[in-house]
């Protein structure tokens, strides 16, 4: 199964100078028990903001020189971060940013989406063209977390959605030649 997981802003915004808007450590343990053991596809820009990185992480990036950690590998496209994910047997995650957001959300069968009910600034916007408003909603939490950057408390609203038929993955011609 293809998931994919985020958080955003009651504004649309999910990252700031390479990392996140807000600073919720409870909504970021969240991710973390989410993606615990799956195997990730990450664009390059989220890669590098990520002080750990588990094995079995798709970095999509066309550029041949990016410096990979132990157990990483560098994909072409989303599609192909998406197969080789899916060739480990683990769960997948889409991880993020934007773009790989924007690319993988079609073949995504799960989005597991928090909502922070606050605005913040940022300089990363959760795509337009994801309108998750024909899926179903699976389960939702409400949670009043602290948050450490405005020293307040904010609503988190935890929601799992469900698309109820996802894209296939295009299939690869492997006797096709490039045209």
């Amino acid at each position: 199964m293809i998931s994919a997981i985020g958080a955003v802003s009651a504004n649309g915004m999910i990252g700031l100078d390479g990392w996140l808007p807000w600073d919720i450590p409870e909504e970021l343990a969240y991710f973390e028990q989410t993606v615990d053991g799956a195997a990730l596809v990450i664009g390059r820009l989220t890669y590098e903001s990520m002080d750990v990185v588990p094995v079995d992480s798709f970095i999509v990036s066309r550029r041949d020189d990016l410096q990979l950690r132990p157990g990483c590998r560098r994909v072409d496209s989303v599609e192909a971060g998406l197969r080789a994910a899916l060739a480990t047997g683990k769960s997948v995650f889409v991880i993020g940013g934007a773009s790989v957001y924007a690319a993988a959300w079609r073949y995504c069968e799960r989005f597991y989406l928090t909502r922070i009910e606050r605005s913040f600034d940022g300089d990363s916007r959760f795509p337009e063209e994801i309108d998750l408003s024909g899926w179903l909603i699976e389960s939702e939490t409400v949670r009043q977390l602290p948050e450490y950057k405005t020293r307040g408390d904010v609503n988190c609203r935890f929601l799992v959605y469900r698309q109820r038929n996802p894209l296939p993955l295009p299939v690869l011609d492997c006797n096709s030649a490039p045209g």
